[in-house]
Parts: structure tokens; C-alpha cells; sequence
């Protein structure tokens, strides 16, 4: 069996040698020639119905299918040992999607672990769908359950706080609730929820996937019957993922494992110099013992990720800290080659109700590819300089 780093390389570039190709080709087609009315009517009725073309089969439309896309799904779906995975415009269409089809199916109640992206957040406790949601913490999952439950949503590592749950455990307290993972953080790199007994892994492809901040995606890893639902979905909703990203995420992937690994270490360096400084009241970051009461890195992750948060004594400086840096960017996002910093309950989390909104004490830092030792120079400057 091949190793990670292979197969990020090569998910997803079968048969192109056959083709006599070495890169990936881009198709940028809206539409796909027809060869009769009735083949065409039965391939459109397919793949509006979630299903896949199958050899020689025209795709129609690219609302319907686009074999860059389907490349970069089968890339992604190789990574998160996955059947299927089926790509959207972003994150939260893609979210969006799995909420759609828990409703069409009758069982609309979420039971929902908080902490969460503050738009996933947002989205369920709006009902804007069509969803109810008990929100709760991983030790009140069970009791939460109801008999329309059809979904239980967690992040872990989660955002902005980096709390683990443990993917395992919280399956058996689903008690047969299909149980969807937000990835986003650790990637597949470093974790696989399937492999634990979740029912659908959900990134931010946008993120780690793409890697570079200049393609925005979603997309969810899961069964093959998951994967018609969530693609008929995508097909009458419009939601899909084009080309040219599709394209870029995919180009990310076979970098994937070095940038996930190399960014890792500067967090794992730059965690404890902040823990050490006077005027850092807390660092959160999973590689710390402390953050880590389960022992889950090493069991159900294999690292500890590059995202961490810390606090200062007041949010007054927390914000005038990210308004100072000057090598790190003052940016929402993460998951990119350079290091950003955020204040999460004045942007990402701000809509997010009042007894769940993150400490405004809080910033949250994803770590790059620059030298660490430049990295906590600037933060030592900026919380410093502004103290």
C-alpha cells in the first residue's frame, strides 16, 4: 500500500499516461456535445439524480459533471479513505448540501458540538434551512438525541478553541446518527473520521487543500449513498465547484503532506515561546499536554496541526496585537503558506450567540512556511509593542 505523500501525488491522476498526458487536464466546458436526444435525456435524468456518467456518456452540463472536478474529488476521496467525495463552490455550500438532504430525508433535528466555525454556527442556529438544532458539548451528544435526528455535527480540532473530541466515542453516543466531521483543521493528513466511525468528513477546501489563498472549495468525503444524495443536491441547487479551482485544489494536494508537516513544526515552536511570554495568559494549541487531556494526538490524529489560539489580559489588546504584526498577516482564513492572524469573536465567531462566542481576549494564528524564529519575533514585538 502506498504511503501518504504517494498518494497525495498521484489520487486522482489515473489514466493519464493512457492519454498521453503527464498533467492534469483542465476542462473549462459549460456544456458537452449530445449524440442523440435519448441518450441525452438519460444522461442528463442520471446525473441530475445524482448519479455518475458512465464510459462514453455525454455529461451535458457542467452543473451536472465536469471531469476536472470529478478528478479532484477522487484525489480527495483517496486521501480521507473514502468511497466518494463530492466538491462545492465552498465550505459552507458544501454544509449546506449535507443540511439539505438531512431535511429531505424527514429527520431535520442536528444535535451540533460546540465550538464550531462561526458560520456553521450561524446557518444552524438561523433554522434558515429548514433544520432544528440542539447545540451541546461531546458529553451531552446522547441525551440530545431525538427520534428526527439525522445529523450530529463536530469540529475537532475545533474553531477557534483547537478542543478535541474524541471521533470514536462520540460515534457510539450518535447511536447510529450518521455523525460528520468538520476536517478542516487537522486534514487528512493528520486524521481520517471515517476511519473512526464518522459518516461524512467535511473541509474547507479552501484551506490546507488548496493551500495558497487563491481557491475557494468544499467538499465532503463519504459512502456512495451519501455521495448521490449530496450530488443531486449540488445538481438542482447549483452549488458546484468550477474548473479552474477544482483544478488549483487538486494542484494542492500532492503538497499537501509536506506543507501539513512543515507547518506543524513551526506551530509545535512557536506554542511554547508564546506559553513562556508574561503577557500571554493561555495558549491553546493540542501539542501542549494540557490541551490534550485524552491523549488523542497519536491515537486519533498523528500530530497536532499548525492552528493555535492564545489569550492576553484584555480584548482591548488582544485587537491592538492584531492590528501590529508586520510579518504575519491580520487576515481571516488559514491553512495557507503564510501565517495569518485573527481575532475570532470580532469576525469569524461574531455572529454567534452570546454563551458561545469565543473569549474577545482570544486570537487565533494559523501557521506557514516562514522561519518560526521570525514568526515569534513578530508576535513577541506586536504584543510588546502594544501592551
Amino acid at each position: 500500500m502506498l504511503g501518504p505523500d504517494s498518494i497525495a501525488v498521484h489520487a486522482g491522476r489515473e489514466g493519464l499516461t493512457a492519454q498521453g498526458l503527464h498533467a492534469v487536464p483542465l476542462d473549462m466546458s459549460t456544456t458537452a456535445p449530445l449524440t442523440s436526444v435519448e441518450e441525452g435525456g438519460l444522461a442528463y435524468e442520471q446525473m441530475a439524480t445524482g448519479g455518475i456518467p458512465g464510459p462514453g456518456q455525454s455529461t451535458v452540463y457542467q452543473r451536472l459533471w465536469n471531469p476536472t472536478v470529478a478528478r479532484f474529488e477522487s484525489g480527495l476521496a483517496t486521501l480521507e479513505d473514502a468511497p466518494q467525495a463530492v466538491a462545492f463552490a465552498t465550505g459552507m455550500a458544501a454544509l449546506t448540501a449535507v443540511l439539505l438532504a438531512v431535511v429531505a430525508g424527514g429527520r431535520p433535528h442536528v444535535v451540533a458540538v460546540r465550538p464550531l466555525y462561526g458560520g456553521s454556527d450561524h446557518i444552524l442556529a438561523t433554522g434558515m434551512l429548514g433544520t432544528e438544532v440542539t447545540f451541546c458539548t461531546p458529553a451531552g451528544v446522547h441525551a440530545a438525541l431525538r427520534p428526527n435526528t439525522g445529523l450530529v455535527l463536530v469540529e475537532t480540532p475545533a474553531n477557534p478553541d483547537l478542543q478535541l473530541v474524541d471521533i470514536n466515542a462520540l460515534v457510539r453516543a450518535a447511536d447510529g446518527v450518521p455523525v460528520l466531521v468538520d476536517n478542516t483543521f487537522a486534514t487528512p493528513v493528520l486524521q481520517q473520521p471515517l476511519r473512526h466511525g464518522a459518516a461524512l468528513v467535511l473541509h474547507s477546501a479552501t484551506k490546507f487543500l488548496g493551500g495558497h489563498g487563491d481557491a475557494m472549495g468544499g467538499v465532503v468525503a463519504t459512502s456512495a449513498e451519501w455521495a448521490v444524495r449530496l450530488r443531486q443536491i449540488r445538481a438542482v441547487t447549483g452549488g458546484l465547484l468550477t474548473p479552474w479551482p477544482a483544478y488549483l485544489l487538486h494542484r494542492g494536494l500532492a503538497t499537501l503532506p509536506i506543507r501539513v508537516r512543515a507547518q506543524q513544526e513551526g506551530a509545535a515552536k512557536l506554542a511554547p515561546g508564546l506559553a513562556s511570554h508574561e503577557l500571554v495568559t493561555r495558549v491553546l494549541y493540542p501539542g501542549l499536554p494540557e490541551c490534550d487531556p485524552e491523549s488523542l494526538v497519536g491515537t486519533q490524529m498523528s500530530g497536532p496541526g499548525s492552528l493555535l489560539s492564545f489569550e492576553v489580559a484584555s480584548a482591548e489588546h488582544a485587537q491592538r496585537i492584531a492590528g501590529a504584526v508586520k510579518l504575519i498577516i491580520h487576515a481571516v482564513s488559514l491553512g495557507g503558506v503564510d501565517t495569518l492572524i485573527q481575532h475570532p469573536a470580532g469576525l469569524t465567531h461574531r455572529p454567534v450567540a452570546a454563551e458561545a462566542k469565543p473569549h474577545a481576549t482570544m486570537l487565533r494564528v494559523s501557521v506557514g512556511l516562514e522561519d518560526p524564529a521570525d514568526l515569534i519575533a513578530d508576535l513577541i514585538q506586536a504584543i510588546e509593542s502594544t501592551r
